[in-house]
Order: structure tokens, then sequence, then C-alpha cells
């Protein structure tokens, strides 16, 4: 299902029983983060927030609203991410049709995918009130750890285009309020936002930005979504809602946003700006430093007549973002296997966020397939930013840490299974001697081959005989040993 607007979504929530309100006075300086911290730890990631006296601010704020394997999945539409990953994979396969039997049969289906593409309209809820004089410190925008330089906003999509193609990019990059009409854009180098100032930069010309808040929750995830380059994130989330996405034009600047959203800021970026930005609690565990990032200047602000702020937290894992995380393993895992069809599974740790460690099972094929496979992943997209891969064979439950580690502790020899390389890191590594690179390493815990210079006898592993094991089911059923 598509949601109309973020309210529908909480209203869902609130249905299911997954919504709590809390109708006390919340300071969003520090006291909503110690409030979500909890409840993003308790079993099963706790329950969506909402806050609806947020002190200083006449705007109720949502908090962990994608903070479980269930919410992630009614946020992007589905009961299971499975089944997102099952579409995906069927799309990859379509094969351009051959005779005239095939294309008959393949017009239906490239019918359903001519549905996602994004429409235009004349007007959207997100402007149903429009602020000339622009104050953002009107929003609940949270301080959510102590040392933290400021107040930030965590789940901005932010719009920009390419100077020189046109094409849109929409990534979230969060923003420390400075003022009520001015905000740190923390662009990292990697990221497309990054890509379009510095082409604006070079050519001395300002950047136009929108950045929408809120809004369908599917629209939120495909912002953080690691997609191809070229791949629009509109027609990513149209796919997934299985219904377009909706724009409008933006009052002061050449943009269009989504017309659900709750609150859209409009500005620009100058070139050669910069201000510092941070520290930042960020989600590694870590304060992310201060350093010197480009300056969002607001020109307007348009919204909803009764928006919701939706803002989250970063910090120690389990956390909301770990949920986004894992979305991404499931609905990119198709297209990981497109390019590389030995990969069986892949498991992205919550405690691992996001890019300290992966865990691969593959189809090994031939001697030293779990480095090709190493390499691969190292030059794939935001894979290459990927500290730890640990490599397993393909009837390794890559989800179950138990089987794991023991495949680590039993199948690999630290000298010869143990790879060190450089190559980029994410720039929130605070462990690498330099910025943006530094070590990485690679542990194949793959069964071992006389044709990679294992001559000792491999031993067989510890499995019960199949008669023996049906020949007691029934007494360890009688007993509930099962």
């Amino acid at each position: 299902m598509a949601y109309s607007s973020l309210t529908e979504f909480v209203e869902f929530l609130e249905k299911k029983g997954q919504l709590i309100r809390i109708p006390e006075e919340v300071d969003p300086v520090l006291e909503v983060t110690a409030i979500a911290d909890k409840v993003s730890k308790s079993p099963n990631g706790g329950k969506a927030l909402l806050f609806e006296k947020p002190k200083g601010s006449s705007y109720p704020l949502l908090i962990n609203a994608f903070g479980s394997y269930q919410r992630m999945s009614w946020a992007l539409g589905v009961e299971n991410l499975e089944e997102h990953a099952e579409a995906i994979k069927e799309l990859l396969e379509l094969k351009p049709p051959k005779g005239f039997v095939d294309k008959m049969k393949f017009l239906p289906k490239l019918a359903e995918i001519a549905k996602f593409p994004p429409v235009e309209v004349s007007k959207g809820a997100c402007q149903e009130v429009v602020e000339t004089n622009p104050d953002l410190t009107t929003l609940p925008v949270l301080k959510c750890w102590p040392q933290d330089g400021g107040r930030f906003i965590t789940f901005p999509l932010v719009y920009t285009k390419d100077p020189e193609t046109g094409i849109r990019n929409i990534g979230m990059y969060r923003m420390q309020v400075y003022d009520g009409k001015s905000a740190g854009m923390h662009w990292q180098v990697h990221h497309g936002g990054a890509g379009h100032y510095r082409k604006a930069e070079k050519a001395g010309k300002r950047l136009e930005v929108a950045v929408a808040l809120g809004g369908d929750p599917c629209l939120t995830y495909s912002a953080t979504a690691p997609l191809p380059e070229g791949i629009d994130e509109l027609l990513f989330a149209g796919f997934m809602r299985k219904k377009p996405v909706e724009l409008v034009k933006c009052k002061t600047v050449d943009l269009m946003v989504h017309a659900d959203a709750d609150f859209v800021l409009e500005g620009y970026v100058e070139p050669g700006e910069r201000k510092t930005e941070g520290p930042f609690g960020d989600h590694t565990g870590y304060y992310s430093l201060a350093d010197e990032y480009p300056v969002f200047h607001i020109t307007c602000i348009t919204r909803r007549k009764n928006p919701i702020y939706m803002t989250t937290i970063v910090g120690k894992p389990p956390m909301e973002d770990g949920y986004l995380g894992k979305a991404t393993e499931r609905l990119f895992l198709p297209i990981l296997q497109k390019v590389l069809p030995e990969v069986v599974d892949m498991e992205l740790p919550l405690e691992g966020v996001f890019h300290n460690l992966a865990i691969i099972s593959i189809d090994k094929q031939y001697p030293q397939h779990a480095r090709k496979v190493m390499f691969a992943l190292w030059g794939l997209g935001q894979m290459m930013l990927t500290k730890t891969l640990i490599i397993v064979d393909k009837d390794t439950n890559v989800h179950d840490y138990g089987q794991v580690l023991w495949r680590v502790g039993n199948c690999m020899d630290a000298k010869r299974d143990v790879l060190i390389t450089e190559g980029p890191l994410d720039v929130l590594d605070h462990t690498s001697p330099m910025w943006g690179w530094g070590g990485k390493m690679g542990i194949d815990a793959t069964r071992k081959w006389k044709e990679e210079g294992f001559n000792r006898e491999w031993p067989d592993e510890l499995t019960m005989d199949k008669n023996v094991e049906d020949k007691v089911l029934p007494i360890l059923k009688k007993h509930n040993l099962i």
C-alpha cells in the first residue's frame, strides 16, 4: 500500500498497537533522546513514539517509526521486506522479448513498470501554509547527545539537481541548525548531493536546494537507499509503493518536491562558504568530529496545516536506523546477485553500523573464489566503504552469528585466509590514520581446497544419521523436547 501522508502511517501504527502517544511536555534537547534510546533498545525495538507537546514547538514529533523489522516493512507498504526483494528480483530477470508471443507476454510487465515515474501536480498538501519569513527554530529539532554541537535535523530528504545535466538527486544528510534561517549541510564526499555542489562551486554558482520532511515513509527510506548511479529515488519509491510519487514545484527555487511532505525548506548553498558543523553523536556510537561544511540558507518554509515532524536519533546499536540498513540488506541483495551471481545471501549486522562489517555466503566454484568476491564488493557502489568482509560457504546461515563465528574459528587460518588491504572508508570512521581511507580486512571462512594449497585432509563435519533422527522424533515430540 501507499500512504497518502505521514499522518496516515501514524494512524496505521496506532491501529496495529505499535504507537505510543506521549502527552507530557518533553524537551527536544536531550530528553526525547533519553526516552527514545531506551525504547529502541527494548525487545523487538519497542514502539513508535509520538510526542504531542515537544517543548518550544507547536508541532508533534514522531520518532522510532522505523524501529523494528515489522514497522520497517509496514513503512514500505508490505508485511515482509522479502515481498519487495522478490519483486526486484523479478524485474531484474526481465529479458527483452524475441518472438511475437514473448512480446505479448512482456507488454503487461512493461505497462506495470511504466506506472512508476513521478508525476507533476499543480498543488500539494506540503504547501497548504507558506512562510516567506521562515524560522527553523519553530520546529522541534533535536539535540540528541550532550556533546553535540547543536540541534540537528536527522531525517531530511535533500533535493538537488546536477548543474550540468539537470538530473535530480535525493539524499539524506544531517543538518545542524545554526539559527532561524540557516543550517549546515553535511555533504559527505561520496554522496550525490556533494557531487552536485562540487560542480556548482567549480562554476562559481550557488546551488538551489529543497529539503522535504515527512510524507509517505517510503520516500524517507528511498533517500537512504544506495541506488546505482542514474536511478531516480522517486522512481524507486514509486516502484515500491506501486503508485507514482506526486511532485509539486517549490515556491522560491527551481525544484520539485513530493507533494505529500509535512514540511519543505527551500533555499540555496553558496559556493565557497563553509561553517563549523558538529560534533555529532553518530551511528558508530561515537561522536563524529566537528568539521567545515557548506551552509544552507533558507528562503521559504512551506508545510501542511497540521504537520508532524518526523525525526530519529543515532548512537550505539541497536537503533532505529539499523532497521533502515536491514531493509537495504534485503532489498538490494537481488541487485548484488545480478552483478555477483555466486552470492547466496548477505548479512549486515546492526552492530556493524552499515559500513564496518558484512557477512557474505557464496556458492564457491574455484580456488580463491572468496577473494574474488571480496575485491568485487570493495569495488561496488557503497560496498566500497565496507571495512570488514567475512565470506562463508553457501550452507552457512549468515544471519546466525553462532554459525558464522563457528565457521571463522574452524575454516580460517589467520596467515593464509586473512587479507589486509587499503581503500576508501566511510568518512565517519575514526580509526583510520587518514580521513576517508584506511585498512580493510577480508576473512575467507570457506572450506579450503587442495587447489588453494591445503594439502592436509579436510575433516568431515559431525552430522547425525537421518534414519536415527527419524526414529527418535516421536520421543522428542511426546516429551515436548522440540
